[in-house]
């Protein structure tokens, strides 16, 4: 494999994106946690079961959606089922997998959290962009992810958003 060596403004472009992304990560748990409401995490898992068809998605499909490891997800699920956000259901197709489903307790409280995470984004991310940033960004963003194996319509969400907007 040869040895690529990154350009001035692709180096910046990544250290600003990773570090941007961590800060905003953080702020946003921050606010939501202040606001008594679900993290960052949790809030993308309900919303990944919402709009899921059904709500309900198998453990594999749902990890992919947010990201997670399956270790890391199992952890996740095992709490978000304690609290009654989410319920598992045997899967009648293969009897291997398993379905997580969004409970009306796990809607309830993803709706209940998305005006604290829709003014922290607006506040926080929208608001320091300048003119035409957020199409730029939008534009090379979706492309990554569709160049990843990950492609987002241009109005899917990718972890933001509700269906009553």
């Amino acid at each position: 494999m040869k040895w690529m060596v990154l350009t001035t403004a692709e180096h910046r472009a990544w250290a600003g994106f990773f570090v941007a992304n961590g800060l905003m990560a953080k702020r946003i748990d921050k606010v939501l946690a202040a606001a008594g409401v679900v993290s960052l995490e949790v809030y993308d898992v309900l919303l990944q079961l919402e709009i899921a068809e059904g709500q309900r998605m198998r453990m594999c499909e749902l990890a992919e959606a947010v990201l997670l490891s399956r270790s890391g997800l199992t952890r996740l699920a095992d709490r978000l089922e304690r609290e009654g956000f989410i319920e598992r259901q045997a899967c009648s197709q293969d009897r291997r997998s398993t379905h997580v489903a969004l409970t009306p307790k796990g809607l309830e409280e993803r709706e209940r959290a998305w005006p604290v995470y829709r003014q922290v984004i607006k506040a926080e991310f929208a608001g320091n962009l300048d003119p035409g940033d957020a199409e730029t960004i939008a534009t090379v963003f979706l492309r990554l992810c569709e160049r990843l194996g990950h492609p987002l319509s241009a109005g899917e969400s990718g972890g933001c958003g509700s269906r009553h907007d």
